[in-house]
This record gives C-alpha cells, sequence and structure tokens, in this order.
C-alpha cells in the first residue's frame, strides 16, 4: 500500500514542475454543451484512492478542480446529485532510454585521439552505450455527464518527474490541473 501512495504521490508530482512544462491534451465530446451544465461533484472513489482511503495526492486533486471548476462558473455539490462527475487518476513508471554515440571511440585512451593504436593495433570500434532512467507520470481528469453517464471532457498530462515536484507536490499538481483546464472549453450555465 505504501508503495501505491508514493507512485501516485510522484506521479501527480512529476506532472506539476517539469522543467520543459507538461505536455497537455484534452478531447472534447463533440456533441456536448459545456455550458448546460450548472454543478459537479467528486467520484466517490477516484483513480488515486486505490486502497480504499484518501491520499494527500487526491485533496491536493480536488484542491486544483475545485477551483478550476468554481472560476468557470460551477458549484460543487458534497455527496448530492450534481450534472457532472468528476474523476481523476494518476499514475508514474520508468523510462529508460539507451543512447549510442556511433563509434570508434577511445574510452579511456581518448588522449591518442586517433593519432596511433595501442599494442594491439587502432581504436575500439565499438559504438558508446549509455543508459538512462528517469520517471515518467500521467495524470488524466475525466468530466462525466451523470445523466447519461457519459464522458464529456478529458484532460491529460504528461511529464517527467523532478526532484522539485516531488519535493512539493501540491504546488506541481496545481500546476498541472491549470495548465489542463486552460484547454477547458465551457463555462457553468449563467457563469
Amino acid at each position: 500500500m505504501k508503495r501505491i501512495l508514493i507512485a501516485g504521490m510522484v506521479a501527480m508530482t512529476m506532472l506539476a514542475a517539469c522543467e520543459s512544462g507538461p505536455t497537455i491534451r484534452a478531447n472534447t465530446d463533440p456533441g456536448a454543451n459545456l455550458s448546460s451544465y450548472k454543478t459537479y461533484t467528486f467520484a466517490e472513489k477516484t483513480g488515486t484512492d486505490r486502497q480504499n482511503y484518501s491520499t494527500p495526492v487526491t485533496s491536493y486533486f480536488k484542491e486544483s478542480i475545485r477551483r478550476e471548476m468554481d472560476s468557470r462558473g460551477y458549484k460543487f455539490v458534497e455527496g448530492g446529485t450534481a450534472d457532472l462527475l468528476v474523476n481523476f487518476n494518476a499514475n508514474a513508471r520508468e523510462n529508460v532510454d539507451v543512447r549510442t554515440t556511433p563509434g570508434p571511440t577511445y574510452g579511456y585512451y581518448g588522449y591518442r585521439g586517433g593519432m596511433y593504436g595501442g599494442f594491439y593495433g587502432a581504436a575500439a570500434v565499438a559504438p558508446e552505450v549509455e543508459t538512462v532512467r528517469y520517471r515518467v507520470g500521467t495524470a488524466n481528469v475525466d468530466v462525466v455527464d451523470m445523466a447519461k453517464k457519459q464522458l464529456v471532457w478529458e484532460g491529460i498530462a504528461e511529464a517527467r518527474l523532478t526532484d522539485k515536484m516531488m519535493k512539493d507536490p501540491r504546488t506541481a499538481i496545481a500546476g498541472v490541473i491549470t495548465e489542463m483546464f486552460a484547454q477547458f472549453p465551457g463555462r457553468a450555465a449563467g457563469g
């Protein structure tokens, strides 16, 4: 359970503070009129609550999403019937890149610079290979029409996780959610 909590926090944190910024995508149901909705609530069990309890990551997501939805005129309904259901998820994974520099390489004997070979002839012609490992996080926010039980908007963010993100997940998540909702096309009815 501790590993899942840490993985979730890592994923959320990474999304927010990537040096080059997260990659943000959004999909909107072309038949949905997002300005026809007035209220929203969160899923009873969000994607970040995999062990039947809420995590700090969950509260950071809810805080940031509420700020964005409220600023667009939607009203939050606690535990009641709402027009929209909001769910979210985060995940972290390790990526491995193998980078090859074409040969010949000289390694330790690079000081010879191809001027001459060692006792066994010329420099090695094997390429130099470097393995780079890093963590990538993905976050999704789903906005669902409660009456139709149909996804009407989805925001997706993906970024390389940094130490800065891991140290301050609340700020990282807030930044990612702000960028994600910049692509949200609606305002509440009368909002």
